[in-house]
């Protein structure tokens, strides 16, 4: 029997055409049928894309390397100035929340964690059960980032959540503002979601791709 092809594989996928891009998915690749893929999303070969997983090229693209196993209900988002660049052999693991981030090659991420836009994660890292890297911060190769634990600043410092206070020194300098909503200190939260939801609207054009 000849392998299945990708129409065969994906099924029922959702496949959307987002800002005039639409999704490019190597033929040896597996996407559920249960995945939405949105946008400029490149999925390389032998990737895996499970059940529920989300990966959403917003205004920037997103891409996955070679065997890199995304797991159920993951959400990876590209932005512009902060594409979502996943390498090979990297495992994303289940509700992981990878925002605008680089992860180098074999790297782990694990359940729950969140990487922030304009982070770095070095090859062979380990983001362990609800880890964070915060925004504009860079994690050495080979780091282990503990459970529940925070990595912020570049070159990051790892730190418990409890030293609040010592985590708030480094990041209140990342600009988590600028880099994730393009806005200074000084503007309002309802401007903010204002400028969100129009930033979100544009999805209202969006197309469905038939399989």
């Amino acid at each position: 029997m000849l392998p299945p092809t990708i129409e065969t594989k994906i099924g029922a996928l959702m496949l959307v055409r987002h800002r005039d891009a639409e999704p490019s998915i190597d033929p040896s690749a597996y996407v559920a049928p249960s995945a939405v893929i949105v946008g400029d999303v490149r999925i390389a070969a032998g990737a895996r894309v499970l059940h529920g997983a989300v990966l959403s090229a917003e205004d920037g693209e997103v891409v996955i390397g070679e065997d890199t196993v995304v797991m159920e209900q993951a959400l990876i988002r590209g932005r512009a100035g902060f594409p979502a660049r996943i390498g090979a052999a990297v495992m994303i693991g289940p509700h992981a929340h990878v925002n605008g981030s680089v992860v180098e090659s074999e790297c782990f991420i694990a359940t729950g964690a969140a990487l922030f836009p304009g982070s770095r994660v070095g090859g062979g890292s380990e983001i362990r059960i609800n880890g964070v890297v915060q925004v504009n911060t860079a994690v050495l190769p080979g780091s282990i980032v503990p459970i529940g634990w925070v990595a912020v600043g570049d070159p990051a410092s790892i730190l418990p959540p409890e030293r609040h206070d010592e985590i708030w020194a480094i990041q209140r300098e990342l600009d988590f503002g600028g880099t994730v909503y393009g806005v200074g200190r000084d503007v309002s939260l309802r401007e903010i979601m204002r400028r969100q939801s129009e930033y979100y609207g544009v999805h209202a054009a969006d197309t469905v791709i038939a399989p």
